[in-house]
């Protein structure tokens, strides 16, 4: 009877543990398709066996094991910031590109070409007053397609500091919830962690990933913290520390909860790729964009001096003005002058086209650090180009091995329906053994009662 009543122990014991695997199975199906979920695998142990000291054996449901990888997810989260990075600066450079392109019918490049031939055709006429007329609209043109592209810069400038601050708050908004999640791996007495809580933790990490590059670390009472750059923490237990930015001056910069400098920590996300726009990037085409202006307009300027108007006298101001500190391309404007007031000969010879053949000429001498005009706009352009290039291969490489990272993260943790579907089966027949073995088990427990109960005669 006893031998009985163990079988009949055994059999409810290995209904139970094939139950719980149904139900692991089960619910990886359910989600295998939630972000950030990583398959479970049931587990089925042995309980010891041995008659003489009563120990009945038979098997029990184990812990619930998750297929997770800390390194594959480490590296899809680094590859994922580089990524990020790298498609945030296509997207945001490749604004520029048209303002500097060569080729185009508008802008710079035009109105350049256009200054330089209004030059040569008042060479042609030098004292035809529409000729005269023209030089000074070819000025004005000039001025403001160089007032437009220093204002593009700016305004890419202002709206790449608008995307950092999303960006900030995306951050730490991410933070809060990660460190709510946080609570609830700290809370769980077994030491295991739901799938459920997991799954949306690890997709945080992941989202997190996006805008800023971090390292983990995983601490003892379950929590993970997070620190950006390897440094600063962002999350540690229940606590997050949100990060700030400062948009006062002309660099951006990022501090902790407390302060504290933190920008050269972050270098990846797209964070990251806002912060080298802004703080590198935009100012050197700036700088680029602002010598060329300040020579063209120092040079024109030098030479319309050394010569004089229709009158004989010397020019009484100069065609172009800027200021140096707010930026020659931002600010350069055309002086009221008149058209007899232009400069077009030279004192030796009144009335003649010597200046404005000098003028015509200052085309093609090399006098922006060794390029002439055409040239150094071309160099500002080819920088922006190879910038964007750069970048885009940069993302290609990137994003393939993001891709690459996921791949086999999937095949570690993902949920292959087809594999879940043929361990479903082998469950289900486990199931229904043991219900049979516990129904043949019951009726022969019935049978042997049986037989002790009292005929009735």
């Amino acid at each position: 009877m006893a031998s009985l009543t163990t079988s009949l122990y055994n059999a409810a014991a290995g209904l139970r543990a094939f139950q719980s695997a149904l139900d692991v199975t089960e619910n990886n199906v359910t989600n295998s398709s939630t972000p950030g979920y990583a398959r479970q695998v049931a587990t089925l142990l042995s309980r010891p066996f041995d008659p003489s000291e009563g120990v009945p054996g038979g098997v029990y449901a184990g812990p619930v094991q998750s297929t997770r990888g800390n390194y594959i997810e480490t590296t899809v989260q680094s590859r994922q910031s580089a990524s990020n990075f790298y498609n945030q600066q296509v997207a945001d450079i490749s604004t520029l590109q048209s303002i500097f392109d060569l080729g185009g019918a508008s802008g710079l490049t035009a109105a350049m070409n256009g200054l330089f031939s209004s030059f040569s055709q008042l060479s042609v006429n030098p004292n035809d007053t529409v000729s005269r007329q023209a030089v000074l609209n070819a000025a004005s043109t000039t001025a403001n397609a160089f007032n437009q592209a220093a204002t593009a810069i700016a305004n890419t400038g202002n709206n790449i500091d608008a995307n950092a601050r999303s960006v900030i708050d995306q951050v730490n908004a991410l933070a809060t919830q990660i460190a709510r999640i946080n609570t609830q791996r700290h809370s769980s007495l077994d030491g295991t962690v739901d799938a459920g809580v997991d799954s949306q933790f690890y997709a945080d990490l992941e989202n997190l990933s996006q805008f800023v590059g971090f390292s983990t670390l995983q601490q003892s009472d379950g929590t993970i913290s997070i620190y950006i750059g390897g440094q600063t923490p962002l999350v540690m237990g229940d606590t997050t520390f949100p990060i700030q930015g400062s948009f006062a001056g002309t660099q951006t910069g990022i501090s902790d909860s407390n302060g504290n400098d933190i920008t050269a920590q972050v270098t990846t996300g797209q964070l990251g790729a806002l912060l080298n726009e802004k703080n590198q990037l935009l100012p050197s085409y700036s700088a680029n964009l602002n010598s060329l202006a300040s020579a063209l307009a120092d040079q024109v300027n030098t030479t319309l001096g050394g010569g004089v108007d229709q009158s004989g006298a010397a020019p009484p101001m100069d065609l172009f003005s800027y200021d140096p500190v707010q930026g020659a391309a931002y600010t350069m404007t055309v002086n009221p002058l008149t058209p007899d007031q232009l400069a077009a000969a030279l004192p030796a010879a009144p009335g003649g086209n010597g200046n404005a053949l000098a003028l015509s000429q200052l085309a093609n001498q090399k006098v922006v650090s060794g390029y002439t005009f055409s040239a150094a706009l071309g160099n500002i352009g080819e920088r922006i180009g190879a910038d964007i290039s750069g970048a885009q291969n940069n993302y290609d490489t990137e994003n393939d091995l993001l891709s690459q990272a996921q791949n086999v993260r999937n095949q570690i943790s993902g949920v292959s329906l087809d594999q879940e579907a043929m361990t479903l089966m082998q469950y289900q027949q486990g199931y229904e053994a043991v219900s049979k073995m516990l129904g043949i088990v019951s009726q022969m427990t019935d049978t042997v009662m049986g037989m002790f109960q009292p005929q009735v005669t």
